[in-house]
């Protein structure tokens, strides 16, 4: 049996899309050094830096081992198999009634972020009115 490779980049660019999230957003997180080219350009390597790939996680709430291990092929795999159990007994690694709901979890975190860049763009637009206050004390 070949081992086939899991490509990191595809998964950091597979959860990311799963939380809604942009690019540029996913740059403004990692700082200043980021921007959405660099972005790009990191969900097309194949492996990514064991500490890049923590910081990630910070960002978007999602284990590192998730971007080390999904593979794609293996999930499909996975679910069309569980179509032919339906006759028969639960393997007993497969649950059908997990702790959490994903779903309802994702969009946990997708409402968490939202008011994060919320509240980013109103300090922005409170920078800018002081700065603007500024000028004009200055202008006099």
């Amino acid at each position: 049996m070949e081992h086939k490779t899991i490509h990191q980049g595809r998964n950091i660019k597979r959860f990311r899309e799963m939380l809604g999230i942009k690019q540029e957003a996913l740059a403004f997180d990692l700082g200043e050094d980021w921007n959405q080219q660099k972005i790009s350009l990191l969900e097309n390597k194949e492996v990514v830096d064991k500490s890049l790939l923590k910081d990630i996680s910070q960002a978007l709430k999602i284990p590192v081992e998730a971007f080390e291990n999904f593979d794609e092929e293996q999930a499909i795999n996975l679910i069309s198999n569980t179509a032919t159990f339906e006759n028969c007994s639960q393997p007993s690694f497969f649950s059908f009634q997990p702790t959490f709901h994903p779903v309802e979890k994702i969009m946990e975190l997708y409402e968490e972020k939202m008011a994060l860049y919320e509240r980013m763009l109103q300090e922005k637009s409170d920078m800018i009115s002081q700065l603007k206050e500024l000028i004009d004390t200055i202008k006099g």
